[in-house]
């Protein structure tokens, strides 16, 4: 299978470097897209729809197809997969039906696919998208491969997107299933934030809403760990530096912990809202601020990886946290340069509001401040 990666600012540049790509010959039948709410999605899906593409899209916080990262946009992995090895899913769920939705794709997929595995997208902040995952987890079983990311709107917190030909919502999701007997893909979500202290026990929650930790307001015991000062509404910077900064490392009993930052403060009780569920009686750890570490972590997990499970790829793509990028500025062409270098074949990557992938040695999970490297190789034949 080959692939190309293109980018572009306007959706002129976008067609000329897909002329160019295909010049040579090159016929791709899937394009995967990560578009600034900025660009014109719709012109691009054109310019894609009438070469007979594909179209797997979801908008970003910024994006990139090598170490240098871009904002306002759009960023393009072309493959030229055999039509038989994929199928796309587009789905909406304004009634918040989640599971049913993944439901129904992985029966679907199973109808045409063995084992399928799947590569998605979602939208809207407010979608429960450990619930998509459990979803796929019901009907394709505990070990489904599944890998994705939540779309970003530009640090604009308004709306995000995700698109496919002819079709596009605020609060839906697009789906890759592929048959995992012709395609391999395999991933790594790992985030490097060290834990301070010791195991704390989440006292009152109600889903992704934390309220208090050893019976002492989440916010207070939060800002006291994390030394800071002027706790108040009027400290615009405060939210994200708890986010960027302090998340809760929410522990497992397999398996890596995963990450859940505090996102909104409801100040008549010093409380915050979570990216995803923090459920009432488990334990937590208090985070450090990122060092030159984190980056090193994800680069020896994605070389570990190549290692142990997938020694050749075709193509790579990235989800990254927009809260990394927030943290780490300017280091993190670092850690996308070391992850390109791993495999140096054609890489996509995106900076999203969530990362969907297997926690290392546990379960599917939503996770946050992490990165989630996804590799593809299409299998020999016979």
């Amino acid at each position: 299978m080959q692939a190309k990666s293109i980018k572009g600012h306007t959706t002129a540049e976008i067609n000329t470097a897909l002329q160019q790509s295909i010049a040579d010959g090159f016929t791709p039948t899937l394009a995967i897209c990560f578009v600034s709410i900025k660009q014109d999605r719709k012109a691009i899906c054109k310019l894609l729809d009438d070469a007979g593409i594909a179209i797997f899209g979801t908008s970003t916080n910024g994006e990139f197809i090598d170490e240098e990262t871009e904002k306002g946009s759009a960023a393009i992995l072309l493959l030229d997969m055999n039509k038989n090895y994929f199928k796309i899913y587009f789905e909406e769920y304004p009634e918040k039906n989640y599971r049913a939705i993944t439901n129904t794709i992985a029966r679907n997929a199973k109808e045409s696919f063995s084992t399928p595995a799947f590569f998605i997208a979602g939208s809207n902040m407010e979608t429960d998208a450990e619930e998509l995952l459990f979803g796929f987890e019901d009907i394709a079983g505990k070990e489904v491969n599944v890998y994705g990311g939540m779309a970003g709107d530009d640090f604009t917190f308004s709306e995000q997107y995700v698109f496919t030909n002819g079709q596009e919502s605020t609060r839906g999701l697009v789906c890759i299933a592929l048959d995992e007997d012709k395609i391999m893909i395999k991933g790594v979500a790992t985030c490097g934030w060290k834990a301070v202290g010791t195991e704390r026990t989440v006292t009152k929650s109600i889903a992704n809403h934390v309220f208090t930790v050893d019976d002492v307001p989440v916010l207070d015991i939060t800002t006291k760990y994390g030394g800071l000062e002027n706790v108040s509404p009027d400290n615009e910077g405060l939210l994200l530096e708890i986010a960027a900064n302090f998340p809760l490392q929410l522990q497992r009993e397999k398996g890596d912990p995963v990450m859940r930052p505090g996102l909104v403060i409801d100040w008549s009780d010093h409380s915050f809202y979570c990216s995803g569920s923090v459920p009432q009686g488990s334990k937590v750890r208090f985070s450090l601020p990122p060092d030159f570490d984190v980056m090193e972590k994800v680069i020896t997990s994605v070389e570990n990886l190549k290692a142990t499970q997938m020694p050749e790829a075709d193509a790579l793509v990235v989800f990254s946290c927009a809260g990394r990028i927030l943290s780490l500025g300017p280091l993190m062409t670092q850690e996308i340069e070391g992850i390109k270098n791993v495999w140096n074949v054609p890489m996509l990557g995106m900076f999203s509001n969530a990362e969907l992938a297997r926690a290392t040695g546990g379960n599917l999970e939503m996770h946050n401040l992490t990165t989630c490297c996804v590799a593809l190789k299409e299998k020999p034949v016979g």
